[in-house]
């Protein structure tokens, strides 16, 4: 059963013309801004990596990477990323790059498991970055500027967006709203994560959400994160546990909740310790990446991800991700979409 929404009255503000040509505008734009911001440098990234060095990112844990043998390694096992979370941080160590400065790459990534709607697709876009940081960063208060920053970067891109096409009319807040996970459940009892993400997004308009990925009062978790990126354990600022989390925001196309970025600091080798034994994951501890964490030779930092056709299906105002991407969808979906006037790529 196809999971589209479709709105009432929809009509793509720009049509397919003007919405390749300002599909670059906003990767160029918000590129330049937000490497400005956090001061980042752009470097070249794998499309796959070998299998079994742990350098792949393994998201929730459950989703299958695509994979291919290379004749001329012997079939060994190459996969296609999920995400670079891990590659990024091997990076920073391999270019020696000092606290305060990061890199930044355009990232794509095959989720042959994605469930597709009107923001999931298989095809993933976006922009992954990684910068170094010091000891003393590792906290609540350092992860909230950088939050800020990025946001500000959105905010200016949607302003240039407005200013290039006037049937835009920017509608995000001017702050974002930040909110630990656990204050979040108790605040909406009885509600699932995603009515909770719903709910907030819809009062305030922009939120983080802070620490996704360990357990909360209920005994579950708000959504599941693997344990060796993200630092989902450490106690914050706030006495909550905790230095990573989601960016949503209130998206009026289509009266729900989206989630642009995720992000956090990362794991140094305590952190990592201790969550791959709350997740049952102790075996990591002898792949590539993990021992050369546990080694010292890497550098803290923190990092994430932005969805490229995500930011711009928002700041453009379209219904459907497949408007500003090309993918694989249901024949099913693709005649709902004709019907809907959603014009897919």
């Amino acid at each position: 059963m196809s999971k589209l929404l479709k709105p009432e009255g929809y009509a793509p503000l720009l049509d397919l013309q003007q919405t390749e040509l300002a599909i670059k505008k906003i990767k160029d734009f918000f590129l330049s801004n937000l490497s400005s911001e956090l001061r980042l440098r752009r470097v070249t990234a794998p499309l796959f990596v070998l299998k079994g060095l742990g350098l792949n990112d393994d998201l929730n844990g459950v989703e299958r990477p695509v994979t291919f043998p290379i004749k001329d390694l012997g079939d060994a096992q190459a996969e296609i990323v999920h995400s670079l979370a891990k590659w990024k941080r091997n990076t920073l160590a391999e270019y020696k790059v000092q606290p305060g400065y990061g890199i930044i790459t355009d990232m794509n990534a095959v989720r042959a498991d994605e469930e597709l709607d009107n923001i999931h697709s298989i095809y993933v876009d976006q922009w992954d970055w990684e910068r170094t940081i010091q000891r003393s960063d590792r906290n609540l208060s350092f992860l909230k500027r950088i939050v800020e920053r990025i946001y500000s970067a959105i905010l200016r891109t949607e302003y240039y967006m407005s200013e290039m096409y006037p049937q835009l009319r920017p509608y995000l807040p001017e702050e974002v709203h930040f909110i630990h996970s656990e204050e979040l459940r108790r605040m909406y009892p009885g509600m699932t994560s995603k009515q909770r993400e719903d709910a907030i997004c819809e009062a305030y308009g922009a939120v983080f959400i802070i620490g996704i990925g360990g357990k909360l009062g209920d005994g579950r978790e708000h959504d599941l994160r693997a344990p060796d990126y993200d630092d989902w354990s450490t106690p914050n600022d706030d006495g909550f546990e905790g230095l990573n989390g989601d960016l949503l925001i209130w998206y009026p196309v289509l009266n729900r909740s989206i989630e642009l970025s995720s992000m956090g600091i990362r794991v140094d080798a305590e952190a990592l310790e201790r969550q791959l034994v709350l997740q049952g994951k102790e075996s990591r501890r002898e792949l590539f990446f993990h021992q050369r964490l546990l080694r010292g030779e890497l550098p803290l930092s923190i990092g994430g991800g932005i969805g490229q056709s995500r930011l711009c299906m928002t700041l453009l105002q379209k219904a459907h991700i497949g408007e500003t991407q090309a993918s694989i969808w249901p024949e099913a979906m693709r005649r709902e979409c004709r019907e809907a006037k959603i014009a897919l790529i």
